[in-house]
């Protein structure tokens, strides 16, 4: 048995080696998708400061060109209303709601601007159909069998509660 008790010792070193090894090799692993997440991101950043830059040419170009006909503040303002109308246009396009249009879409809480989370509509509890909540029941569920009603306490309960 003291033969066993020796392999047991080996067993103990070998597991914590492999355990070691795994850990090395995982911490390896993550490193490097790290390091070629952070470049992605660092090239994607360059990329949107970039066309932030080649849209701000645009809008002067374009501001320049209306300038020619236009006053200056004429064509700044046009220019403005142009670059305020496709944000819009995008901000619009890129809300869930717009190609998939919610029950009770444009009555109730959500056309009044009371909204929650997610532009969802925030409704009190047994509100109207189409309502973040579902509506409360007109009247209130029956007792079990054999118990008197709330609302009629002089009513007879029933032959299992007759001695």
């Amino acid at each position: 048995m003291k033969g066993l008790d020796h392999l047991e010792h080996l067993d103990k070193e070998l597991v914590d080696e492999l355990a070691q090894v795994a850990r090395e090799t995982v911490r390896d692993e993550l490193r490097e998708q790290t390091r070629r997440q952070r470049r992605t991101a660092t090239l994607y950043a360059a990329s949107g400061a970039v066309a932030l830059y080649a849209g701000a040419a645009v809008a002067l170009a374009v501001g320049l060109a209306l300038a020619i006909g236009l006053p200056g503040w004429a064509a700044a303002l046009v220019t403005a209303v142009i670059l305020g109308a496709a944000a819009y246009a995008l901000r619009e396009a890129a809300r869930p709601s717009a190609s998939h249009p919610t029950p009770g879409h444009g009555t109730g809480a959500h056309a009044t601007g009371a909204t929650g989370a997610a532009g969802r509509a925030t409704v009190a509890p047994g509100g109207a159909a189409g309502a973040a909540y579902p509506p409360t029941p007109p009247v209130p569920p029956a007792p079990p069998a054999g118990m008197p009603r709330p609302d009629h306490p002089g009513e007879d309960p029933g032959p299992q509660h007759r001695a």
